[in-house]
């Protein structure tokens, strides 16, 4: 499907802020440069104690009431994930949603791209609708506190999709756009403690049989300073710090993620309910289940090195 082809598919952006008035209105102009303009943005803010909800209320007033739609849960702390997915809960029904972090910069094309790419994944349905799920994801530029030294992020072709998702994530929230039918999926799949938004996403989708479809073109510049929630996303930092931390944090996250897919089982791929049940064999037996699960084709991460760790910490738990 050619760009020109693509419907003129609505999108709601999700706004999860907290204490962020020092670069949220650098991110809220970026909406408005955006080439895309068919989107609406809904927030919710998250207990902040500075100026942040007076900022979003004086965008709201510039851009009009119908364009920046306030949660109603917006207010008590719930942190960024929790608040993420009440947001996603409370608009599962819209055409399409993407996740947008308070002190990035978006790219003037990044939504354009996404509609585009969302619309060259899908299977056209009844009234047009795009039944298909699909989550769409892009590269960064990884920049300084004042946008500046700006380096492009880690490229991943070809997603190897599910199982892998559960050993490693690589798909980052902040530039996730997803479809009504992915969207209401992940909405619907209940939120294993401790995940993480962007991750949980990835895991479901590719899970039920939908499309990652992963952009090389970078759609944001990711700001890293000492707030980040995640941290710097240059991988041998991430990949010293994981070291650190060792196999019990890990291990756990995939435990409750392998659990709640099974909770909804009837909503996986054949292939995923078989390939589940040998994972979660493995997690909860002996070395011979575990080296069974292993064999698990996709059932690996990205690199040579780092794979061989996550075998190791799988076989002795």
């Amino acid at each position: 499907m050619s760009e020109a082809m693509v419907p003129d598919l609505p999108i709601t952006i999700l706004l999860s802020t907290f204490n962020g008035g020092k670069f949220l209105r650098e991110q809220l102009d970026s909406f408005i440069r955006q080439s895309y303009q068919n989107w609406t943005l809904f927030w919710r803010d998250d207990g902040s104690t500075d100026d942040t909800a007076a900022i979003m209320r004086d965008f709201t007033a510039e851009i009009g009431a119908n364009r920046c739609v306030e949660s109603p849960s917006s207010g008590p702390h719930l942190g960024a994930t929790p608040s993420f997915l009440r947001l996603l809960a409370e608009t599962k029904s819209a055409d399409a949603i993407a996740f947008a972090d308070q002190d990035d910069v978006w790219l003037p094309d990044k939504l354009s791209n996404a509609a585009a790419s969302i619309g060259a994944a899908s299977i056209g349905g009844a009234g047009g609708k795009l039944n298909n799920p699909v989550l769409y994801c892009a590269r960064q530029f990884l920049v300084d506190e004042r946008l500046g030294s700006p380096k492009l992020s880690v490229q991943h072709l070809n997603l190897p999709g599910f199982p892998a998702s559960l050993t490693q994530n690589i798909v980052i929230g902040n530039t996730v756009v997803m479809n009504q039918a992915a969207a209401g999926l992940v909405a619907a799949m209940g939120t294993p403690d401790g995940t993480v938004h962007d991750w949980w996403s990835y895991i479901v989708v590719s899970a039920c049989g939908g499309a990652v479809v992963y952009d090389p073109r970078p759609s944001i510049l990711y700001r890293l300073h000492k707030n980040n929630l995640i941290g710097s996303a240059r991988l041998p930092r991430r990949a010293v710090a994981a070291l650190r931390r060792g196999p019990k944090i890990f291990m756990t996250m995939m435990r409750r993620h392998a659990d709640a897919l099974a909770a909804q089982a009837g909503q996986l791929t054949p292939e995923a309910r078989a390939e589940l049940a040998m994972i979660r064999a493995g997690l909860n037996g002996g070395l011979l289940p575990r080296l069974r699960a292993l064999r698990c084709k996709r059932f690996r991460r990205r690199m040579f090195l780092e794979n061989l760790l996550f075998g190791y910490w799988f076989l002795t738990g």
